[in-house]
């Protein structure tokens, strides 16, 4: 009897037989499924998508013409710029501090990207360092938004749990920060972010670690408990300096949690859309896989061995096994732990890599959601077992952002 793994292999093989392998797809199916289901986790919060989750501007506006989706968060500033010049969004919340002068000059020169795109700041010397670019009197206001570390610190800040972002982590440090920037000319403070990285991007159930599941559990719901009471603490000490348009946090993994919480108006995702691997490790919420690529089977160095060409697309972040591509399909495939994802081959094992052949396709999922969009420069749409689309990743586009 067939599994719904076995249907699933069928209708991509089918809906790309005309396709030679490396290539890359994404199942609209389940990208519109994962799309629901987090504007039903916001619970009635806007949703920001993170732009460097999907990498593509026609899956980014995509997303926004679905309702609960508001906005855009980029990863750089000339990423922002590219996406509000074409059109995709008028509202751009740039998630890290920038120091592209290049960009910095644009956004300045144009009074409509001004006023679309947010900058993020966590000091003062950021300020000064986009007054050497252009000077406030030469300029249109700059909007900004302060980075409030959500970082849980324990132990007196000998024990941290999280990752290391912003340098601001208390209400005071933020209040002092919000009035800094209130007293600067030509900036305009409108938003507070914070990302509790510690529960949105970890995995409360690591498959096979069932005590280290138990522990991530423990400190996430310390952890957040902790954040509710500063983050609020510090909207309100930043509230006294600016009139704050929105305050963002979240992601992926946190979408429930984080609209939960009084102080946030927005929530942030990206990466439940495509549903990479990483998220398999989570209990509350697990996204219905939506990317995937290919890779041919191009020899059978033993019996119970098949090797496919390329395969080794690895994941950002610290070097371990779950930062690697993992065979999905036939199911049962596994990497070998001598040799891993290599370049330019991958050999697999398991019980299906008897039955393949020079030719067949394996399918692999990512690690981590937008990255593989920098190994592929489009992605095919598959709607049942048809590709409807083919449209450009930002490197098909001839961008390389970071």
């Amino acid at each position: 009897m067939a599994t719904d793994s076995d249907n699933l292999r069928h209708r991509l093989d089918r809906a790309t037989a005309h396709l030679d392998p490396p290539y890359a797809v994404v199942d609209l199916t389940a990208f519109d499924h994962n799309a629901a289901a987090l504007t039903s986790r916001a619970a009635g919060k806007p949703l920001r998508i993170a732009s460097k989750s999907l990498r593509c501007r026609d899956l980014i506006a995509r997303a926004l013409a679905r309702p609960g989706w508001r906005s855009v968060m980029a990863f750089t500033l000339p990423e922002a710029i590219w996406l509000v010049r074409t059109g995709v969004t008028a509202d751009v919340l740039v998630a890290y501090p920038t120091a592209d002068r290049g960009a910095l000059a644009e956004l300045a020169a144009d009074p409509a990207l001004a006023a679309a795109i947010t900058l993020m700041v966590d000091d003062a010397d950021q300020l000064d360092f986009y007054d050497t670019v252009t000077a406030p009197g030469h300029r249109p206001e700059l909007r900004v938004c302060l980075d409030l570390d959500a970082s849980w610190r324990l132990l007196g800040g000998r024990v941290h749990v999280g990752v290391r972002r912003s340098p601001v982590h208390t209400a005071r440090a933020a209040g002092r920060l919000a009035a800094t920037i209130a007293r600067r000319t030509g900036f305009r403070l409108v938003g507070l972010m914070s990302y509790e990285a510690q529960i949105a991007g970890l995995g409360d159930a690591p498959p096979g670690q069932a005590v280290l599941g138990t522990a991530i559990r423990v400190a996430q719901r310390g952890s957040y408990r902790e954040l509710l009471a500063r983050r609020g603490a510090a909207v309100a000490a930043v509230r006294e300096h600016a009139d704050l348009e929105f305050v963002n946090g979240g992601g992926t993994g946190s979408v429930a949690a984080t609209s939960a919480d009084p102080a946030v108006t927005e929530v942030t995702a990206g990466s439940g859309l495509y549903g990479p691997t990483l998220f398999d490790a989570y209990r509350t919420w697990r996204p219905t896989p939506a990317a995937f690529f290919a890779c041919a089977v191009v020899r059978r160095p033993a019996p119970d061995l098949a090797t496919v060409l390329g395969g080794g697309w690895i994941a950002s972040g610290s070097a371990a096994d779950s930062r690697l591509p993992r065979p999905w399909l036939p199911t049962g495939l596994k990497l070998l732990g001598a040799e891993g994802a290599g370049e330019v081959q991958t050999p697999l094992t398991g019980t299906p890599a008897a039955t393949l052949r020079v030719g067949d396709r394996v399918w692999f999922r990512h690690a981590k959601s937008g990255e593989l969009c920098e190994r592929v420069n489009e992605l095919h749409l598959v709607d049942g077992d048809h590709v409807v689309g083919t449209v450009p990743t930002y490197r098909g586009e001839g961008h390389a952002f970071l």
